[in-house]
């Protein structure tokens, strides 16, 4: 079994040091190196510091960069940093080499020359190039270099884009392969793709066709680009930069190179035509308006504000090439678009719209179906492969093939042919066989059609993961409109909420107690608490609490509040295991559940807080009771107590978020004895049902908690004073000193004379009872008005 413990990652640019980040994220040790600095005479200046500077300012500047490359800060320490012309030799006590400087095959190849004179025998190489074919990398490299090494393609930011496409040549061992597409998924956490040794390999080979083609769409059908990037954006299933955006994102000169590329280097590639630069892309590239890195691209921000305070952004007229005010779109295809929730049907809708709108997302996709259709066997052997990289590569919600599935594959095949595209010869011969889709769901199982076979095989590698998509043939042991439980196998349920952006309301807390009754009674091993979807849960039902407080319906919002506090706590004291499956955001009443679980596997890209301060409240539902008890069950004999105390009050009152899994064990949000990272989001509620079942074997049902030391009045005085300072500090306005007194008094059980033991449920009715009169209070009531309206948080 080969194990990973070290790695030196050669290159410290943008993606160099990334990659070294990522890596340390997961635990390794990385030896980061890069040049000398040029000016530096070779001998004369033996200062490390200087000698390794390129190295250092790149990390530092990497750690510092938003959104933050490391799941934790204190990570850095697993990096160290060098340069090639000290510290090369000391890759012979690593194991995988990973190449990253810039994209010139001479100076790489003159850096492998190097890498196969120092590594020792076995040693992974690799090289994160985008566009340069592995396989010419390899030129004189011994054979144990040649055999161990591939291409392992990193998309930017590594931690964040889910995507690494690995790359063998024809020398690689297929051990070796087989290694970097396990490893790549279960420890690095990404969806790992088997890609050929063709330009741009598979995700920036379609990815680009689609840009491409989108440019060429838009001037033909009359669209301007705040239309197009509306168009392709959320309506689709796709990321909010739409298409133009993404060129500004990306860079122009980055693009237009790889557009360039394909076209220079792929001339069998039928649709090569759309890759032509169009004219207002060249005058963008002559003026050098590149995009974000430049200030200025098909957008431009300028210093005047709109109504709402926002920085006006104007856009690039594509006839006039001058920048105009950007207008909000209001094609009747978007309005389509936002009437419908689930997005293969939305997709559909906006396909038939008959509107420009329509028009450029039918061509646009008639266009993409043909040519992911002629790109198997060339860039894939398998469509799952093309799907699977466009999605993790590019953030799409719905690959090519996925797509062509929405809208009905003969159908567009029909149109596709009517438009003048060309349609791969297998597309027909699978619906001629009776074959109507791409994929199928069987079983709780899903199978993709093979080419060669000409049948559905189980897509390779889901059998780990655990998609509830693929449990929506079967029955569901229990459903209502806004949670449905699933049987996942061995035992296990798992209850997925369904609610819009999974807030928790009253279905979901029926849903969750009935799940767990129905767990309890059953013959039933325990309880998943877990979705696929982009988040966990955004929290409460803000708008439920916000109609009872406006109508002072008290007794109905206590009951409300009280229901809430309620599950929590039957999760927590409930005969079965419960465990919960995160992703994503993880907020309030979500992050207040999942502590009150026996476990919470968490991907490491969970964000996780309790964020009740920005709409002037307190966690009601059970999460200051919680910080109360873990509070208290850190204390220990001789202990101070306060700073402890002190530490969880500014945990609420701050509203602080953890920004990764790894991060929420620093916050006091999830517990080393019970809880885990899963590093890859799709294998959360899988790993998730392993915990239940390693539970179940020996569950005791806990007993309600009588003895959680409070800190009284001696408490709340220093908390108090801990509220002064976030005043004095300018952290919080009088509005939060109100809540922060709240929040302090629930923590430290009230006005008590001393120190003592009370019960959770006593903590429960503080805590309820804070919750509610912040309810009434007219600066929380702006604050949640605000919060619905906006989106976020207002400071009154």
């Amino acid at each position: 079994m080969r194990r990973i413990t070290k790695v030196a990652v050669l290159g410290s640019g943008v993606m160099g040091s990334g990659i070294a980040c990522h890596l340390a994220n997961i635990g390794l040790q990385v030896l980061l190196l890069d040049i000398v600095p040029p000016n530096i005479a070779e001998g004369k200046v033996n200062d490390k510091a200087t000698r390794n500077s390129f190295a250092n300012n790149s990390l530092a500047a990497a750690i510092k960069s938003k959104p933050a490359p490391l799941y934790d800060s204190a990570f850095a320490s697993r990096i160290t940093t060098g340069n090639f012309d000290d510290d090369l030799p000391k890759i012979k006590e690593y194991d995988w080499v990973i190449e990253v400087v810039v994209e010139r095959l001479d100076i790489k190849r003159q850096l492998f020359e190097k890498v196969d004179q120092f590594r020792k025998k076995g040693t992974l190489v690799t090289s994160n190039t985008s566009g340069i074919p592995i396989h010419m990398m390899l030129e004189g490299r011994s054979e144990d270099f040649r055999e161990h090494f591939c291409g392992t393609h990193f998309f930017n930011p590594p931690r964040y884009m889910r995507l690494l496409e690995i790359i063998p040549t024809n020398e690689t061992r297929r051990d070796i392969v087989d290694f970097f597409m396990k490893y790549g998924d279960v420890y690095l956490g990404k969806q790992t793709v088997l890609a050929k040794d063709t330009p741009a390999f598979i995700a920036n080979r379609v990815g680009v066709y689609a840009m491409a083609k989108i440019y060429q769409l838009t001037t033909e059908i009359g669209l301007n680009i705040s239309e197009v990037d509306a168009l392709t954006g959320p309506a689709i299933g796709r990321p909010n930069t739409g298409t133009f955006r993404l060129g500004d994102l990306v860079g122009h000169d980055t693009a237009a190179k790889v557009i360039q590329g394909i076209k220079d280097n792929c001339p069998n590639d039928e649709q090569a035509g759309a890759f032509e630069i169009p004219g207002y892309l060249k005058f963008l590239l002559e003026n050098n308006f590149l995009g974000n890195k430049t200030g200025q691209g098909f957008y431009k921000k300028t210093n005047e504000k709109d109504e709402k305070g926002k920085t006006k952004v104007l856009a690039l007229n594509l006839k006039t090439l001058e920048y105009e005010h950007n207008s909000k779109p209001s094609l009747p295809s978007l309005g389509v678009a936002k009437q419908i929730e689930d997005l293969p049907k939305r997709v559909k809708a906006v396909f038939a719209a008959e509107d420009k709108g329509g028009e450029l997302v039918r061509r646009s996709l008639l266009g993409l179906f043909a040519y992911v259709s002629n790109r198997i066997p060339e860039i894939a052997n398998d469509l799952y492969s093309i799907d699977d990289a466009l999605r993790a590569g590019f953030a799409w919600d719905l690959g090519p093939f996925e797509y062509w599935d929405a809208v009905g594959v003969r159908s567009a095949l029909s149109l596709a042919e009517a438009q003048g595209e060309k349609i791969a010869p297998w597309v027909k011969e699978m619906l001629e066989a009776g074959n109507e889709t791409f994929y199928k769901r069987e079983a709780g199982k899903r199978f993709f059609y093979n080419i060669n076979l000409r049948a559905y095989k189980e897509v390779p590698g889901t059998e780990s993961f655990v998609i509830l998509d693929n449990y929506r043939d079967k029955k569901p042991v229990y459903q209502n409109p806004e949670a449905t439980l699933h049987d996942i196998g061995d035992g296990v349920l798992c209850l997925e909420f369904q609610s819009k952006a999974n807030t928790i309301g009253e279905g979901v807390l029926r849903g969750m107690n009935d799940s767990i009754k129905i767990a309890e009674e059953g013959d039933w091993k325990g309880l998943v608490i877990g979705n696929n979807a982009k988040n966990f849960s955004v929290g409460a039902n803000l708008m439920m609490v916000a109609m009872m407080a406006y109508e002072q319906e008290w007794e109905q919002l206590n009951f409300a509040v009280k229901m809430f506090q309620n599950t929590t706590m039957r999760c927590r004291y409930s005969s079965i295991p419960v465990v919960a499956a995160t992703q994503g955001y993880v907020f309030g009443g979500a992050c207040e559940t999942i502590m009150h679980c026996d476990a919470a596997i968490c991907a490491a890209e969970s964000y996780i807080g309790l964020v009740e301060v920005g709409v002037g409240l307190l966690p009601g539902g059970a999460g200051t009771k919680d910080l109360a008890v873990r509070a208290s069950d850190s204390f220990f004999e001789g202990d101070v107590h306060l700073p402890t105390l002190i530490e969880k009050f500014k945990t609420i009152a701050l509203a602080q978020v953890a920004t990764s899994a790894h991060e929420a064990f620093r916050h006091g949000y999830l517990l080393r004895n019970k809880d885990s990272v899963a590093l890859n989001a799709m294998r959360n509620i899988a790993e998730a049902k392993q915990k239940v079942l390693e539970l179940s074997d020996n569950y005791v049902q806990p007993i309600e908690r009588q003895d959680v030391t409070v800190l009284g009045r001696g408490g709340l005085a220093a908390l108090y004073v801990a509220a002064n300072e976030l005043k004095l500090g300018n952290y919080a306005s009088d509005h939060d000193i109100k809540i922060a007194k709240k929040i302090a008094f629930v923590l430290c059980g009230g006005d008590l004379t001393g120190s003592q033991q009370v019960s959770e449920q006593y903590l429960l009715d503080l805590e309820r009872e804070a919750f509610l009169s912040l309810c009434g209070e007219q600066k929380t009531l702006e604050r949640i008005q605000y919060m619905l309206t906006n989106n976020k948080p207002l400071r009154n």
